[in-house]
């Protein structure tokens, strides 16, 4: 079990991507909020030295950075650890949380395709490789979390570019984790965390209130927090429409797919609607 006092504590260091808003930025509050030293990276200026000043009113100016960091660029991602290491000297957390969603078609344009597989695969990929091993050499209880999704498990169909991603995601922090356990001397962990529908610039589109069956950011990262104390990897996320019984069937019937040898993505096949629904409503 993951002794999760011993890492978010005063003068450790947080390190998260994506963290100037949603989760990201929720994330680096409850961090600063238990005294650490945080670092958000992300992209936009503005958006950066506003989610800074948040955090400085919590922790003050002297534990708290933020750097402009494109995690789709390995050489963003390696001057990010340089400039991280010479102000405080190690790093206990990385929360490797950047994404984005444009919506894609399997012939849409290379851009987005690119784009995507950029920032929200790659992105993890290099900052774990970037981060990860001086994390291990320090020799200190840690976390690396990785942000992955539903949509990486279930894949369903309407944005083939982002499930890639987010399936990519599940199988390489997999690996990370089996790696670091059978690494000698390592005490650090990887984590999957895998949202529900929560209010953020990714998923709000046009609204401006949050949906009743969305979750704060806040909630998520509270929910993250207390399942991490509990020592889980997949921190899979309820809302409030989606209780976990229902994601643990729907995450079923698609595995069920390769087992019991059905078309791919058959629960939206019309031949196969009416069996999915009596597989849901089914009593065990």
């Amino acid at each position: 079990m993951t002794n999760i006092q011993e890492i978010f504590r005063k003068s450790n260091v947080a390190v998260i991507t994506g963290g100037a808003s949603g989760i990201g930025l929720a994330a680096a509050k409850h961090c600063a909020k238990a005294g650490m030293n945080v670092v958000i990276a992300d992209l936009g200026g503005d958006r950066l030295a506003k989610a800074r000043g948040e955090l400085e009113a919590i922790a003050g100016q002297e534990h708290v950075m933020a750097v402009e960091t494109d995690v789709s660029d390995k050489t963003s991602l390696e001057a990010l650890e340089r400039a991280v290491i010479q102000r405080f000297g190690r790093v206990h957390v990385l929360m490797n949380n950047a994404g984005i969603g444009p919506e894609t078609s399997i012939f849409s344009n290379q851009a987005s395709w690119d784009n995507i597989l950029g920032v929200n695969l790659l992105g993890i990929i290099n900052g774990t490789r970037v981060f990860g091993p001086g994390m291990v050499a320090l020799g200190e209880p840690g976390l690396i979390i990785n942000t992955g999704s539903k949509q990486g498990i279930t894949t369903p169909p309407g944005n083939p570019a982002y499930n890639v991603s987010k399936a990519g995601v599940k199988v390489f922090t997999e690996a990370l984790q089996h790696e670091l356990r059978n690494t000698e001397g390592s005490k650090i962990s990887a984590h999957l965390l895998i949202p529900g529908f929560v209010f953020t610039g990714l998923t709000k589109g046009d609204r401006a209130e949050k949906p009743a069956a969305a979750w704060t950011p806040e909630q998520t990262v509270d929910f993250m927090v207390e399942s991490l104390g509990r020592g889980d990897f997949y921190i899979l996320c309820p809302d409030n429409d989606v209780p976990r019984p229902l994601d643990e069937r729907r995450m079923a019937w698609a595995m069920g797919d390769i087992i019991e040898n059905r078309p791919p993505l058959s629960r939206w096949h019309k031949d196969y609607a009416d069996k999915f629904k009596a597989y849901l409503e089914r009593k065990e």
